[in-house]
């Protein structure tokens, strides 16, 4: 059992949050590919757009029932490499060949054999992805006991996670570059590949250069074996029904259900606004402006507002820190009915005519000034929403391990807070599309009706607002803040070291 000095723990050094911050770029590149490459699973290799639907639901079961599990898998793991590590590094390089694997389709083979291969793959990949990216997160909670060194572990992991976010919608414009590949299918297969070797080179660092905080003994872990089986399940499902007690977990769990699945539910909304009102219909006037307009976004989350909020939680502390990041997030969303604006000869434009060109690849740079009037303020919603509830998260690790003693529940804790935002992802998505329906909302035609276009523009804008408020509302009285979670950190040190003179005089 690890028994480290208080100051060796809360300090993390910068080369081991730049390593999970990789791992975080991971996390976030490979199901921000996957959710590009499975467009052109239409369009390339002609399967049928309900049938592709559910290539992308199946898989998804079989996740929701593997988080969990794999979460308590890592958090009663004993081995010399540590009950995280291990499982990192075999995910991630599985991880990146399934990957590639899954997306070796030819439009030859027909789609009943893309169907079954696809399929088989993309079951394959999501287990290889849980052995990755469950035990990272549980890695995340324990590297470090201090409350602000958390925060700023977090903060560092999330803003290198944003540059996927800078990288995935360049996809679009790569994949259909016919100067660079002969159609869409070669361009997804090609692409898969260098994502893969991308997601293989960076998922291995946090194996490598993290070092884990493991505090439970193994006489407080249940055995592995297909023998205890039956026994860890009912451990698992006591574990999962006691976090459903844990209200502070729950306040965290149901605040980034409203707020990040409010901003899923229209994230698409963006891009039909941006073509269909902005630039009336004209995909080719449009041009790169959406892209941009998600890049913008992502890169602002990463250098600005990250630093802002981890600074803000650090002074304030994490719960207001939360509610004024929220806060100036819907005054975003609220700017959107002024930034969205219907683009003329008049319209001011930034880098007006101005190509970037890398190699082959041209990118117009343009983009109507107005338009980034929101951006900031958006990025304050998912940028705060993440660093703070990761950091919260590891605190709540800490009132679990209180209360219900060891083994340290990290990767569940993880699992279970994933799994939700998954499950409710999913939800969004599905309503997404049926507010679109609502609206009568056409993408078929080039024109769209006024009011079609109005109701769009006003859901856009209340729907995260209103889910976003309620997640303050929630957190409003969310009671773990810092003197608390110093206090259970010093009733737990002294725990163990009590149990640590005992064991000694056992022994003796």
């Amino acid at each position: 059992m690890a028994h480290l000095p208080s100051n060796q723990t809360n300090k993390i050094p910068l080369l081991q949050k730049a390593a999970f911050g990789s791992g975080h770029l991971v996390n976030n590149l490979l199901p921000g590919a996957l959710g590009v490459f499975s467009f052109f699973l239409i369009t390339a290799f002609g399967i049928e757009p309900a049938i592709a639907g559910l290539l992308a639901a199946i898989p998804r079961f079989f996740d929701a029932l593997s988080d969990p599990i794999m979460g308590f898998i890592t958090d009663n793991t004993t081995s010399k490499w540590g009950r995280r590590r291990p499982y990192i590094f075999v995910g991630a390089i599985l991880s990146a060949i399934l990957f590639i694997i899954q997306w070796q389709m030819f439009e030859d083979n027909g789609s009943t054999y893309n169907f079954w291969y696809f399929l088989s793959f993309s079951i394959l990949f999501i287990f290889a992805n849980t052995i990755f990216s469950t035990p990272l997160i549980g890695m995340g909670y324990e590297m470090t006991s201090d409350t602000k060194e958390r925060t700023r572990l977090m903060g560092i992991a999330n803003s290198v996670g944003q540059v996927s976010w800078m990288i995935v919608p360049l996809f679009w414009v790569l994949i259909a570059n016919k100067d660079l590949f002969e159609s869409q299918a070669d361009g997804v297969r090609t692409l898969s590949i260098f994502v893969g070797f991308t997601c293989l080179c960076f998922g291995i660092l946090p194996a490598i250069f993290c070092k884990e905080l493991d505090v439970s003994d193994n006489e407080s872990k249940a055995k592995l074996s297909f023998k205890e089986l039956g026994n860890n399940l009912v451990i698992l499902w006591n574990n999962i029904k006691n976090m459903t007690k844990n209200m502070p977990f729950m306040r965290l769990c149901g605040a980034t259900f409203l707020v990040f699945n409010g901003f899923q539910l229209v994230a698409s909304f963006s891009y039909f606004i941006i073509v269909f009102y902005m630039y009336n219909g004209s995909y080719e006037l449009a041009g790169t402006v959406p892209a941009i307009f998600t890049i913008l976004g992502a890169f602002l989350t990463a250098v600005l507002i990250i630093p802002i909020v981890s600074w803000l939680a650090n002074k304030y502390g994490k719960k207001n820190a939360f509610i004024i990041s929220t806060f100036i997030s819907i005054i975003g969303y609220i700017l959107k009915w002024w930034g969205f604006v219907v683009v003329d000869e008049n319209t001011a434009v930034l880098f007006n005519d101005v190509i970037l060109q890398i190699g082959v690849v041209k990118f117009s740079l343009e983009m109507p000034i107005i338009l980034l009037l929101p951006i900031p303020f958006m990025a304050f919603g998912l940028g705060g929403l993440f660093t703070l509830m990761m950091s919260m998260t590891a605190d709540v690790c800490d009132l679990d391990e209180l209360r219900n003693g060891l083994p340290r529940r990290e990767g569940t804790f993880g699992a279970v807070y994933w799994w939700m935002v998954k499950i409710g992802q999913s939800i969004a998505l599905a309503l997404g599309g049926l507010v679109l329906s609502l609206v009568g909302f056409d993408a078929g035609n080039s024109v769209q009706a006024a009011d079609t276009l109005n109701s769009l523009r006003i859901a856009d804008i209340i729907i995260p607002s209103l889910t976003a408020g309620l997640a303050v509302w929630i957190m409003w009285n969310y009671k773990l803040n810092e003197d608390e979670v110093s206090t259970i950190k010093k009733e737990l040190e002294e725990r163990r070291a009590a149990k640590k003179i005992k064991t000694e005089k056992n022994v003796i």
